[in-house]
């Protein structure tokens, strides 16, 4: 089997390489393979079996002004790497969001639940789905996930951390539910749905288990030695930002047990392995 990983040089794509260390993989960077030239994928995904797609644009709020530069990344680029893979005979995993949905629920969302974005940069990750399922349909892996944190680059754990050595108190909303999902954790099961004869279609690559950034910031003072009691619980109407953010994130899993792959541990557990194995420790902390 030969793999190949778009934006290998973000937080998961280096998970990913750590994940399948020992077998044939072609990392590539964002600068390395720009999605959107469909002459250099159909080339780069040229003899490989699986494709793991782990480039997009992610600037959730820049989006709402540039919107077609996120479109052409997040949608077209989706395409030119389902349409490559078809003609490769190759499988694709490409990683999705919760951003997908409205955010207005009050139970998990399953993977079957309609689309129904709130923000420019959930309509072109709603549309890249839809291309990417229909350009190559029997061969096309959605994994959505959300909440993510690790080891390399920015992440809200990170900022949690930096804000803890200059405030006394930090304040964070306690009006968004999700799942803080841990980027090796992930990895780890998107290498097992790559290694498996799991039929093509939508899985939610999230945690078990839920909570709000609040809760989350807890646990983060909480594993680093630090009173949780430092964190405020505030309301999203104190930061308004130009793209609006779901309120209920929570993803069903029910797709992993149909295809006999469990779905990942709670998220409680993961963070404190994280912090076990020091993933926050000698890195600079960033802006989430």
């Amino acid at each position: 089997m030969r793999y190949l990983i778009t934006g290998a040089s973000g937080m998961l794509g280096h998970d990913l390489q750590r994940a399948l260390g020992g077998r044939d993989v072609t990392a590539l960077s964002r600068s390395e393979l720009d999605v959107t030239d469909r002459d250099a994928v159909r080339d780069a995904v040229a003899g490989h079996d699986v494709v793991l797609n782990a480039s997009a644009y992610t600037r959730v709020d820049d989006a709402e002004t540039h919107e077609d530069l996120a479109y052409a990344v997040n949608a077209l680029g989706t395409e030119n790497l389902a349409v490559a893979a078809r003609q490769a005979g190759a499988r694709l995993i490409t990683l999705s969001t919760d951003y997908v949905f409205r955010g207005d629920a009050s139970a998990p969302y399953p993977e079957g639940a309609p689309r129904d974005p709130l923000n420019a940069y959930g309509r072109t990750k709603a549309a890249g789905e839809e291309l990417a399922l229909a350009a190559h349909p029997d061969g096309t892996y959605v994994v959505r996930t959300a909440w993510l944190y690790g080891e390399h680059g920015p992440n809200f754990v990170k900022t949690m951390l930096r804000l803890a050595r200059s405030h006394n108190t930090v304040s964070v909303v306690d009006d968004q539910r999700g799942q803080p999902t841990w980027t090796a954790d992930l990895a780890a099961q998107l290498v097992a749905l790559a290694d498996s004869d799991a039929a093509a279609g939508v899985y939610h690559g999230t945690a078990s288990g839920e909570t709000t950034w609040h809760g989350f910031a807890r646990a983060v003072f909480e594993l680093a030695g630090l009173d949780p009691a430092r964190v405020v619980p505030t309301t999203s109407a104190d930061f308004v930002r130009p793209a609006a953010r779901p309120t209920y994130s929570v993803l069903g899993h029910a797709a992993w047990a149909a295809v006999g792959i469990p779905p990942m541990r709670d998220w409680r557990e993961a963070l404190a392995e994280a912090f076990e194995r020091k993933a926050f420790d000698d890195n600079p902390a960033g802006d989430r």
